[in-house]
């Protein structure tokens, strides 16, 4: 998970190891993993949060559960329940509202692991 943030540009990789570090803080129990290229925290086999660079958009933080949050800080993201901040620079992180976010998060989970499952019945 680190090294996905040491190969971002400097800026970026600071904001990548405070996202972390603030992210294993609140979620303990979560697994991490890297999920299609970014890296990804689980509860059980539901992602719950996770975040990546873009060269325009700088660090996005992405709750799966984004939307059942009711925060107005996170942006609605795709066609599911997924919301997202973007930061530019560390200072740009208030970690008051980003706990508030992940306690939330840990605790509001999208079974995402259970509509797959229903998919690929179908199919």
């Amino acid at each position: 998970m680190g090294a996905y943030g040491r190969r971002q540009k400097a800026g970026y990789a600071e904001i990548c190891g405070v996202l972390r570090k603030e992210i294993e803080g609140a979620l303990p129990k979560a697994d991490s993993k890297m999920y299609h290229a970014i890296p990804v925290w689980f509860i059980g086999e539901n992602a719950v949060v996770g975040y990546y660079v873009t060269a325009k958009k700088g660090v996005n933080l992405l709750f799966w559960n984004g939307q059942a949050l009711k925060e107005p800080e996170l942006k609605p993201e795709g066609s599911f329940k997924a919301a997202q901040i973007q930061f530019q620079d560390v200072k740009d992180i208030n970690k008051k509202n980003l706990r508030r976010w992940l306690k939330k998060a840990s605790k509001k989970i999208w079974d995402f692991a259970g509509l797959r499952k229903k998919w690929m019945k179908k199919k």
